[in-house]
């Protein structure tokens, strides 16, 4: 007998939702159709927002828990940093989201985002560590950096050189899949 399908809910800024690719080509569609060739049961929703910071993502969580999914892969972050925010604040925001999503049942995998350089090592510093830090308080399964190998590669970047292009995607769910596929229980 088939295992029932489990809901993933990718919970995210540009990055997830796909900025300047087909619908196709986003993180959760490839995601989606990744798992499934994989094996596993399990259908992706695209819950993305292009310029979306932590406490866009802290007030709309509760919304996106309505569904009851069975996991949220949360990747907010980056346009915090780009914008200089707090790091303080985004790791409040980011608790936040992570205390919902616990007390509503769901598994996690937090995915990490880093700062650019220019803002300056302190800065750098104290926003890196929000992440490493948050998955060891909450005990949840940490993915480091969403664009392992893929930041900096300009044939795996849009022309802006921040969003992944297709090919770029196409790493960072190869790259993610394994851990994943772990926090699933599913085999692989």
């Amino acid at each position: 007998m088939a295992s029932p399908e489990r809901t993933i809910v990718a919970l995210g800024d540009s990055l997830t939702a796909g900025y300047g690719l087909p619908a196709t080509a986003s993180f959760a569609a490839r995601l989606d159709a990744a798992l499934r060739q994989a094996g596993a049961n399990a259908r992706v929703i695209n819950a993305g927002v292009s310029g979306d910071t932590s406490a866009g993502g802290l007030a709309r969580v509760n919304w996106l828990l309505a569904d009851k999914p069975d996991l949220v892969i949360v990747e907010l972050g980056a346009n915090d940093a780009l914008r200089g925010l707090d790091p303080g604040e985004t790791r409040r925001n980011l608790d936040g989201i992570l205390a919902r999503i616990k007390r509503a049942g769901a598994r996690i995998l937090l995915v990490g985002i880093r700062a650019p350089p220019n803002l300056g090592r302190e800065y750098t510093e104290d926003f890196n560590r929000i992440f490493p830090d948050l998955a060891k308080e909450h005990k949840v399964p940490l993915y480091p950096f969403f664009l392992d190998g893929v930041v900096a590669n300009p044939a795996l970047n849009q022309a802006d050189g921040i969003h992944p292009n297709a090919k770029g995607v196409s790493v960072i769910v190869e790259r993610m899949l394994p851990k994943l596929l772990r926090v699933l229980g599913e085999p692989g």
